[in-house]
């Protein structure tokens, strides 16, 4: 294998950030260019890399006495199909779903660098799926 293609991630989640799409591929883009030898290209690859942003969830995992969260989980799943033109049994379709908790219940200061982190091992996990028989 020589070339992988990353076809844009949509954010079909119920909750729409603005840039995770964009965040998310460009991740899983910059993972295989620093971990393997492959090429990313635009068209004919000989693996393939498609799916979308089927989740992205907040939800209180630690509540104080007065109903105050005072840890909050954000988790990110993508729904991946990876098609590989050279051994086709390596192929698969799966869904990944990974977490970061944060202190207290307000996002904004944290979201971008939890969905950063999110990112790294949603992409850690992806590549190591496609390409972990290396």
């Amino acid at each position: 294998m020589k070339t992988v293609n990353v076809v844009f991630f949509e954010n079909n989640a119920p909750i729409v950030v603005p840039n995770l799409s964009t965040l998310f591929t460009e991740a899983l883009k910059t993972r295989i260019r620093n971990q393997s030898n492959l090429t990313v290209v635009r068209n004919d690859a000989d693996g393939t890399f498609e799916g979308r942003i089927t989740d992205y969830n907040i939800k209180p995992v630690a509540i104080t006495g007065n109903d105050r969260s005072e840890a909050t989980r954000l988790t990110i799943t993508v729904s991946v199909k990876y098609t590989n033109k050279l051994v086709v049994e390596q192929s698969f379709e799966q869904s990944f779903s990974r977490f970061k908790d944060f202190q207290g219940s307000n996002l904004a200061p944290v979201e971008q660098a939890l969905i950063a982190d999110i990112n790294r091992q949603l992409t850690e996990d992806i590549f190591n799926r496609a390409f972990a028989n290396w």
